[in-house]
């Protein structure tokens, strides 16, 4: 029996990495999954390997949020679990950050999840049920120098989580954060500049002494979209071996 039995649950950013992690866990434990992404053909390989579904999907557009939504209530009638794992990083300090910049990172990582959260809401009020997990990250919980833009999204993601959470709670829907710190995706090679000397710096400066792994916290995430969670909400969850202990 998988944990996720007879759950529905849409996935951003699932085509590759983390999220991509998160969806075949999600699928393996007996959920139908959604997977949205704007990498079109990783997207529908990954979906075909695990039996999901793929909806290509800007997280920034409104009216792609709202086509999300129709298409997954349209096959599956239901939606009980909603990741929103899409997210880009840029490398730049405060001086270094133009607007162009900012508000591309801003409309990514805040944006879209704020679009997230509100597209599916409806649907788990009416339910009185349901499950929001949002991708942070340890930057959302300190200083990021040398990546001010990127904090100041992850920030926006753990204050709008323990608002929602509290708006939300009364129907039965939780909402919760999750704050990973160094994970071997693509996106490290952006945060350490694909330099493999930096990377092992990197994984030598956290306590456990290594990066986490995709599956690590996705099963985090699986935790937080089950039943097994049912008095968790609002809360901050973080993978970082030890990075902000």
């Amino acid at each position: 029996m998988g944990r996720l039995d007879g759950k529905v649950a849409i996935v951003t950013g699932g085509a590759r990495g983390q999220g991509g992690a998160e969806a075949a866990l999600f699928r393996s434990e007996g959920a139908e999954v959604v997977i949205t992404d704007v990498l079109r053909d990783e997207g529908h390989a990954h979906a075909e390997a695990i039996g999901a579904t793929f909806l290509a999907h800007d997280v920034r557009s409104e009216e792609e949020w709202a086509e999300v939504v129709r298409q997954t209530l349209e096959r599956h009638g239901h939606i009980d679990a909603l990741v929103n794992n899409a997210g880009i990083f840029q490398r730049a300090k405060l001086v270094d950050t133009d607007l162009a910049m900012y508000r591309k990172i801003i409309e990514v990582n805040q944006i879209g999840v704020f679009l997230g959260m509100r597209a599916v809401v409806p649907t788990m009020i009416e339910q009185q049920s349901g499950a929001i997990v949002n991708i942070s990250s340890v930057a959302g919980l300190r200083g990021s120098p040398g990546g001010f833009a990127y904090g100041a999204s992850k920030f926006a993601v753990t204050g709008m989580t323990k608002s929602a959470s509290m708006e939300l709670a009364r129907y039965g829907v939780r909402v919760n954060s999750i704050h990973p710190g160094m994970i071997e995706t693509d996106m490290m090679d952006v945060v350490t500049g694909g330099n493999a000397e930096r990377h092992d710096k990197f994984a030598s400066s956290v306590p456990l002494k290594r990066p986490a792994e995709p599956t690590e916290v996705a099963a985090l995430a699986l935790f937080l979209a089950s039943d097994e969670s049912s008095y968790c909400t609002g809360s901050e969850f973080v993978i970082d071996g030890g990075m902000t202990a």
